[in-house]
């Protein structure tokens, strides 16, 4: 490129700065594995009278309606699971019948042209700009949808060329916007004759430059030249775990793993997260070097620490490096979550979703210190309050469940609200489990969502405890469920993120996920008089997991949709072959 703009040009180039099971529940055991035991609700939670009273109506339908318990489903979808929101988002779009309206296409000023389909001449190029509606930054427009579009590289030579000749010099931004589009295109030769223009016109590069360097350089034989660009990088910034990991994959792409699991060494180092295209190229290059064991191993017990969820590519190479490890023979096959907590494939069982003595002692200490007591809870609540509300707590017996009042009787529109709780409340009383449910004092004030008898009869079944109209719910009841033990569940739909968010660090908001995975019963599907149906608690942890005979991976598949909220339900399996 240098010979095709520069042999005539004696050039002063400027720096320029760029750029939810049947009436399912769970049956009491003081013991942790009380969670997990499902039970056959009865037909109704009312009694006969209140039966009558209250749905008589339903009598009515036709048997040829009925649909057995045989026929339902064992459990319904997990808010948890992944896709479910989006799954959840498209129902209520096709509910409500709405699609977006297809907006009318508008040119922006100066954006009206067609990019030209081959090189054109300076003058072609004059004439171009003559007709722009805009001349205003007029190659800076150009080489920006050229780079957008990924135009043809012989186009945008033709572009600086022109403005070469009309300008005597080409900017800093502009020379930048082609670089981006040579590395874009892996254009190598170009990119070398670019980094020895910029080198010698420019005093020093932005970080933006060596990065494109560093990416371009690393993906050709003279991949250590990036080294240096890297090195230089860290006087002004860290280096971003990319730039490490365009590095590493040039030098394992050509045969020094030495220094690939040195670069990798560094990013740990300075607390960056690895990006997953950085450990399939280190699972990769373990194909051919199987001195690594070790290493790679500790690849999947840092996403395991960090909960992090390989994608399926990433996976697949993973199951290849183990299937030809020199030795131990490994068989990996596909799995999905069961609720069994057994693998189908191998037959391990998997993880309890329980944290331990010490994690849920842990857990309850961080939350009672930067959620219950934190700086901003009582912008929501009193001092006054909360306190009433602790020595409430303290003076009732452990709570078995604690249920979000007013978040349950909004679950559905169907029925009042008032009929919801009592519904739920009935279901869980008819357990025998201890409950507390939280609510406001509008709730106690008799109107057509609030039926005096139905309260009544939840404050006969449930301790109750009503908060100021004004005052969050979610911390009462999250010191409830875990002052009363790690037996304690709650119902509730709300995800609670801004209260993980509250959270110091990441260890600690993955400890509060799975306590809440574990601990969290969701209302599914309520019918007024006729059921109650829960989402099923997950009884094992979605995380990698490994007993020395077998590992279990947990991934996302390609095309999947998965929030920050949900976990994946599709497995790997990893298993030794005697």
């Amino acid at each position: 490129m240098g010979s095709f703009l520069f042999p005539y040009l004696n050039l002063h180039l400027k720096y320029t700065f760029p750029l939810l099971i049947s009436r399912p529940l769970f049956s009491v055991n003081k013991g942790d594995s009380f969670l997990f035991k499902l039970v056959k609700l009865p037909n109704a939670p009312y009694s006969e009278k209140e039966r009558n009273r209250y749905v008589g109506s339903y009598k009515k339908e036709s048997k040829a309606k009925y649909v057995s318990d045989k026929e339902r489903p064992v459990y319904s979808r997990s808010v948890f699971a992944a896709g479910t929101a989006k799954k959840i988002a498209q129902l209520l779009k096709n509910k409500c019948g709405d699609e977006a309206p297809e907006q009318p296409e508008h040119n922006q000023r100066g954006q009206d042209f067609e990019l030209p389909d081959h090189p054109l001449t300076p003058a072609e190029w004059r004439t171009v700009k003559e007709n722009d509606r805009s001349s205003r930054r007029f190659e800076i427009r150009m080489i920006t949808r050229m780079l957008s579009t990924g135009a043809d590289i012989d186009v945008a030579k033709s572009l600086l060329a022109y403005v070469a000749l009309e300008t005597g010099t080409l900017s800093y931004e502009l020379l930048l916007k082609y670089l981006a589009l040579c590395v874009q295109g892996n254009h190598h030769s170009e990119v070398f004759d670019v980094y020895d223009i910029m080198k010698s016109r420019f005093k020093a590069l932005d970080t933006g430059a060596c990065s494109l360097f560093v990416k371009g350089f690393s993906r050709t034989e003279r991949w250590k030249e990036a080294l240096p660009i890297l090195e230089n990088m860290k006087k002004a910034i860290v280096p971003s775990a990319r730039n490490y990991g365009d590095v590493i994959d040039g030098a394992s792409r050509y045969g020094d793993n030495a220094a690939a699991w040195a670069l990798y060494s560094e990013i740990l180092d300075k607390g960056l997260i690895p990006n997953q295209e950085t450990w399939q190229t280190l699972f990769e290059s373990g194909l051919s070097d199987p001195s690594n064991v070790e290493r790679l191993q500790s690849v999947l017990y840092y996403m395991r620490d960090n909960q992090i969820y390989p994608k399926e590519s990433l996976t697949k190479s993973i199951k290849a490096w183990f299937e030809r490890l020199p030795g131990d023979k490994w068989k990996g096959s596909w799995s999905t979550a069961v609720p069994s907590a057994v693998c189908q494939s191998c037959q391990a069982r998997l993880e309890s979703i329980q944290l331990s003595e010490e994690e849920y002692r842990q857990l309850k200490d961080q939350v009672m210190k930067d959620i219950i007591e934190g700086r901003d809870v009582f912008n929501k609540t009193t001092p006054e309050e909360l306190e009433s509300f602790k020595a409430f707590v303290k003076r009732k017996p452990a709570f078995d469940v604690v249920v979000d009042g007013l978040n349950v009787a909004n679950t559905t529109a169907k029925g009042s609200q008032s009929e919801t709780l009592l519904a739920v409340v009935s279901a869980l009383e008819q357990q025998g489990l201890r409950i507390l449910v939280l609510g406001r004092k509008h709730m106690l004030r008799p109107s057509r969502s609030w039926d005096r008898h139905h309260m009544s009869l939840v404050q006969k079944k449930a301790h109750c405890f009503f908060t100021d109209n004004i005052s969050e719910d979610d911390p009462f009841l999250l010191y409830a469920a875990l002052h009363s033990g790690n037996h304690c569940i709650f119902v509730s739909r709300d995800l609670m993120r801004d209260h993980k968010a509250c959270l110091p660090n990441g260890a600690i908001r993955r400890l509060f996920f799975k306590w809440q995975r574990g601990h969290q019963l969701v209302l599914s599907t309520f019918v007024p008089g006729k059921r109650v149906r829960f989402q099923q608690i997950q009884s094992f942890d979605t995380i990698i997991q490994t007993d020395g005979t077998s590992w279990h991976i947990p991934y996302d598949e390609d095309g999947g949709d998965r929030c920050t909220y949900e976990v994946p339900q599709k497995w790997l399996c990893l298993s030794r072959v005697d």
